[in-house]
């Protein structure tokens, strides 16, 4: 009831409707209007009252409200189970729980605050409250478990389309799952998988934004290293908006892919890439070499030239683009 009468105030947005039009509307008392208004209101909605004219909504606060984030959802699976918590330990461990019993294809799980939030490798992603985005999302494709590393590259196109749409920055991905703008890392995403043999039960995908932090947030050995949408843009950008813009287009990549196959995302993933073509430095396993990165392959693995001309293949490990 409360996100009906929201909804009847934003259509609204700047006007005045009456008690008794909304009344009428949803069927439900005054009394009852009144008392999910105080709560719209306790919550950072600026609503105006006045007598014989009614309610009238003069500034939609920046919240992560189930209310808040439902009015708009234009998807048909991603966000329609959604759990919005104000503290978690980890969005994703927390839906890897939910996952293991059973929770359906879609769910998401959005936290203001992460107290321990994690990136690849399990290094710790600093996820304050108010300043970004948090969350997981839970998918069950019928894929073998070979596949699976194919969804980072679903997600990251589907997240760097939604920025760049929603934003109108240029934001770009650097293989495999890093989105970056302006040189600096604002968009990490970690996938879980459970998988038997032959077939996938669940993965988990976890994806952090820096929507709204200023530098002065960021402990000076990040930096020269993070930055957010709103240090690039020069102003912020409403959360909820934006979470509705990517679970949109997250869900549009994703049924594509399982549609189309990989080729397409692989195609996409390309164009808004920023690392092809670049000298990167690759870590992994202990081993650290320099290249040139000149594609990926059919499986998503980095195609790296060596000074020696050797063409080496990398699955996993850490990209970082040589400075010249």
């Amino acid at each position: 009831m409360k996100q009906n009468i929201l909804q009847i105030l934003i259509d609204h947005q700047g006007c005045f409707v009456s008690g008794e039009e909304i009344s009428k509307t949803l069927s439900v008392s005054r009394t009852a209007i009144w008392k999910h208004i105080n709560s719209l209101k306790g919550e950072g909605y600026d609503i105006k009252a006045l007598p014989r004219n009614g309610y009238c909504l003069k500034i939609r606060p920046d919240i992560l409200s189930l209310e808040e984030i439902n009015i708009g959802l234009q998807t048909s699976v991603l966000g329609k189970t959604l759990h919005v918590f104000d503290e978690v330990s980890s969005t994703n461990d927390l839906l890897k729980k939910m996952a293991a019993e059973g929770a359906a294809e879609g769910t998401v799980v959005l936290a203001e605050h992460q107290i321990k939030g994690r990136g690849r490798m399990g290094r710790p992603w600093l996820a304050p409250k108010g300043g970004g985005l948090w969350f997981s999302l839970v998918l069950r494709p019928a894929l073998k478990p070979f596949q699976a590393s194919q969804l980072i590259f679903v997600s990251a196109v589907g997240v760097c389309r939604a920025l760049r749409k929603y934003t109108g920055l240029p934001v770009a991905v650097k293989w495999p799952n890093d989105l970056l703008l302006d040189g600096k890392k604002v968009c990490g995403i970690l996938t879980e998988l459970s998988a038997e043999i032959d077939l996938i039960n669940y993965i988990v995908i976890g994806i952090g934004i820096n929507v709204n932090q200023q530098v002065w947030e960021l402990p000076p050995e990040l930096q020269h290293i993070a930055g957010s949408l709103a240090m690039s843009a020069g102003h912020s950008f409403n959360r909820a908006g934006l979470l509705r813009s990517l679970l949109f287009e997250l869900e549009q990549e994703y049924h594509d892919y399982l549609a189309r196959g990989f080729d397409a995302v692989l195609q996409r993933w390309r164009q808004l890439d920023s690392t092809l073509g670049h000298e990167v430095i690759i870590t992994s396993g202990g081993e650290s070499f320099t290249g040139v990165a000149r594609d990926i392959d059919e499986m998503g693995r980095l195609l790296v030239k060596t000074p020696e001309g050797d063409l080496r293949q990398v699955m996993a490990g850490d990209v970082s683009l040589r400075k010249k």
